[in-house]
């Protein structure tokens, strides 16, 4: 069975630490990477694809509202034109830095807010999908399984990935526990490799009841801004490989070929 690992990298800002990113290019197999909106600049873009090529990391545009201030995580109501345009100039501006490189943005993940927004209403995934359908029609879009996203995306008959969190607990109705609640947060090493493990083998999210919500997951979404996250993401790989799950980056999955 094929898995994909992916992670938010080149964010570095006032909020956020870029430190293990390396790292974490060593563990992953796809990265979506910040395009200077939300975080991250020229130089960590370069970095990114750099490291990305010699670990044979598949590359993404990680779009968001343009928000350095609040990171991108503050909610913006735009005209579907606004919209448009913010995804296309980010993948962009990717774009011309990986083909320096000779590589390519193989897919697109929206960022903060405006996946959360995404998530919730059917308007603004259509608006984000048709968009990306118009950059490339080849172009994977990685969406949160079970969401708007992934409803409006199906419509538009578009190569998907649908993507679960490692280090989250999801509510009954297949959405992220708050992380303003307690249980939010999975921080036990142990426990997230068990989490992720059980959700791939079932495709099916794990809610935190004790309820599973059959869905499709193509791939797993690991943060590492901190040393104790870096060492979860290392043991929810070797588990996955430990029984016998093939990891590839999005771009070279069956699906997508």
């Amino acid at each position: 069975m094929e898995i994909n690992i992916n992670c938010d990298l080149g964010e570095k800002s006032k909020h956020h630490s870029n430190k293990y990113d390396p790292d974490l290019l060593e563990i992953v197999n796809s990265a979506n990477i910040a395009c200077g909106y939300h975080a991250g600049d020229a130089e960590t873009m370069n970095q990114v694809i750099e490291i990305s090529k010699k670990n044979g990391v598949s590359l993404g545009a990680h779009p968001s509202f343009n928000d350095p201030e609040n990171f991108g995580r503050e909610r913006m109501n735009l005209p579907s034109d606004e919209i448009r345009k913010l995804i296309i100039d980010q993948y962009e501006i990717l774009q011309d830095i990986a083909s320096n490189h000779g590589d390519k943005v193989s897919h697109i993940k929206p960022h903060g807010a405006l996946n959360n927004m995404a998530c919730e209403n059917l308007d603004l995934s259509i608006t984000l999908a048709k968009t990306i359908k118009e950059i490339d029609k080849d172009l994977i879009y990685l969406v949160p399984t079970g969401s708007k996203m992934e409803e409006a995306a199906r419509k538009l008959d578009m190569k998907i990935a649908c993507e679960i969190f490692a280090d989250r607990n999801y509510e009954d109705d297949g959405n992220l526990i708050s992380r303003k609640k307690p249980h939010a947060l999975i921080t036990n090493p142990e426990e997230a490799k068990k989490h992720v493990l059980n959700m791939v083998k079932n495709q099916a999210l794990n809610c935190h009841s004790g309820k599973q919500i059959p869905c499709e997951i193509d791939s797993i979404c690991i943060h590492g801004d901190n040393i104790n996250a870096l060492e979860t993401a290392k043991e929810i790989k070797k588990n996955l490989i430990d029984n016998s799950l093939s990891l590839l980056a999005l771009n070279k999955m069956k699906k997508f070929l």
